[in-house]
């Protein structure tokens, strides 16, 4: 695994390359023990506009506020299902009222933006596209639904669980186009709505020809692209 010292290295570099905005993903970040320290010292780089992070929200009731106030911008929210028991089998063991105790955590800390993302699996949460998006109704958030990818066979879902993103539109009838936010996802919004609804296109229609996007891996390596094999070691 990268030190500490090694990442903010790595986001100097970065940095020094022009790129000014870095998410800090996972797995899932907030289990390591000096997260805020690697975010508060991410936020100080020089040419850094912007830090965002990545979590599944369990760990925001104690976190939320600390996160802010060490520099992190923007959330992103994983959330694939409203169902209890669904929630628990597809995270393996969390609970669906920490993800919402943790939403309201990140509400009251004061963001920038917080996004939720669900990935569209048919047969198991394609009757809940509305549900889902109707969360943009009661809180400010933007909720984004991104087609599943065929990254890893995990004999959990096989590839008559992939949906285009154009299914999401069928469901919302009522959606209407707006302005893109220089991001990857189309967007929408429904009536009365507070926030958007995003739909992220990998597959039926992926956007490489537009991606600036880097991703360093926990153990040095830098992929130009997640779904290519080529990395390299910056160690």
């Amino acid at each position: 695994m990268m030190t500490e010292d090694e990442i903010i290295h790595a986001v100097e570099a970065a940095s020094a390359c022009g790129i000014h905005k870095i998410r800090i993903t996972g797995g899932e970040p907030l289990v390591k023990k000096n997260i805020l320290s690697i975010c508060q010292r991410t936020a100080k780089v020089s040419g850094i506009k912007e830090v965002c992070l990545t979590t599944n929200g369990s760990l925001l009731p104690q976190l939320a506020k600390p996160l802010r106030e060490a520099g992190v911008n923007r959330l992103n929210l994983s959330l694939d299902t409203l169902d209890p028991q669904k929630f628990e089998y597809i995270t393996r063991r969390g609970k669906l009222e920490d993800f919402f105790a943790g939403l309201h955590a990140a509400l009251d800390a004061g963001f920038d933006k917080i996004k939720i993302n669900a990935v569209l699996i048919g047969g198991f949460n394609d009757d809940e596209i509305v549900s889902l998006a109707n969360l943009t109704k009661e809180y400010p958030v933007d909720m984004r639904f991104i087609e599943l990818m065929p990254m890893y066979d995990s004999g959990d879902f096989g590839m008559d669980a992939y949906l285009p993103y154009s299914k999401v539109l069928e469901k919302l009838p009522e959606a209407v186009a707006v302005p893109q936010d220089g991001g990857v996802a189309k967007l929408y919004r429904l009536p009365g709505a507070k926030g958007n609804i995003g739909l992220i296109s990998p597959v039926s229609a992926h956007f490489c020809g537009e991606c600036n996007r880097l991703r360093l891996t926990s153990d040095g390596k830098l992929k130009p692209c997640l779904h290519a094999p080529d990395e390299y070691s910056l160690k």
